[in-house]
């Protein structure tokens, strides 16, 4: 399993959100976030802004979904056709397990399930 965070401008995010649904990836956590990349902020006359809002969504999804969820990401977020400064990044995250609170279910990465005594 893998974790991909994705950073993206706020006007984005229902697109990729959209879009990661309807290419059957529809658990994601969403958090509003804020930083500055290459840009180093943006000026405005004479304000300067450090700090950008951007959106984060996180999905966690098998090593083999990793390639086509990247692309539905990328696809749903960039600006034009080309895209520009700005639109965000993408990181990816091995993840060694998962637990289900509800149930105790722990997954492993290689998909294995099993029961957690609680």
């Amino acid at each position: 399993m893998i974790m991909i965070r994705s950073i993206v401008r706020p006007e984005k995010v229902d697109n990729v959100l959209a879009a990661l649904m309807e290419a059957g990836f529809p658990g994601v956590t969403k958090m509003s976030v804020v930083g500055r990349g290459k840009q180093r902020g943006i000026k405005i006359g004479e304000v300067t802004y450090d700090e950008i809002p951007k959106e984060m969504l996180l999905t966690v999804v098998n090593d083999g979904d990793k390639d086509f969820a990247v692309k539905t990401i990328i696809n749903a977020a960039r600006t034009g056709e080309k895209g520009a400064f700005g639109d965000g990044k993408i990181f990816i995250v091995p993840v060694l397990e998962s637990y289900t609170i509800s149930s105790g279910i722990k997954q492993n990465a290689d998909g294995e399930t099993e029961e957690v005594e609680i």
